[in-house]
């Protein structure tokens, strides 16, 4: 299978450096039902870890934010990569950057396991337009059709 690019959307947070403040915030995710993507956490300076969220559905992070007294910034905007996990995989995606001249700023990858793997890819916002059409982005906003969620959900309709 071809490398699959889609846009996602993601928001940080920067707390505490303490034991259990990524679980509180993961905690109050999962209550307000947000599906995440990705999640990274990295510190920041000697007493602050910034907490990275890439939302499936970001409905309700404007009021999660509010009721935690988080300051949640983004969205901001990333790439989402998705393929078979074969020897040098992310050359193409990145050699294609490079002959842009769109520098990558930062990236984080996983294989699943079985075969593929998903890559995050930054760039510079400035590039990130550009980067849409080197890239030839899938332009579909539900790009993750592919991640099939049993949630149950927060409204019902009533007969």
């Amino acid at each position: 299978m071809p490398a699959h690019i889609y846009p996602v959307d993601y928001y940080y947070t920067t707390v505490e450096d303490a034991p259990g403040q990524g679980c509180r915030f993961l905690e109050a995710l999962a209550h307000e039902e947000v599906n995440l993507l990705a999640f990274n956490a990295f510190p920041v300076g000697r007493s602050r870890t910034q907490l990275v969220i890439y939302p499936l559905n970001a409905t309700w992070l404007g009021e999660l934010a509010r009721n935690e007294g988080l300051r949640l910034l983004g969205p901001h905007h990333a790439f989402i990569v998705h393929g078979d996990d074969e020897l040098g995989a992310l050359v193409t995606i990145h050699q294609r950057l490079c002959d842009a001249d769109i520098n990558v700023s930062s990236s984080n990858g996983i294989t699943d396991g079985r075969g593929g793997y998903r890559y995050i890819l930054h760039v510079n916002p400035e590039d990130y337009d550009r980067a849409q059409e080197v890239l030839d982005v899938d332009q579909d906003r539900r790009p993750m059709a592919d991640y099939h969620l049993n949630l149950h959900r927060r409204f019902e309709a009533k007969s």
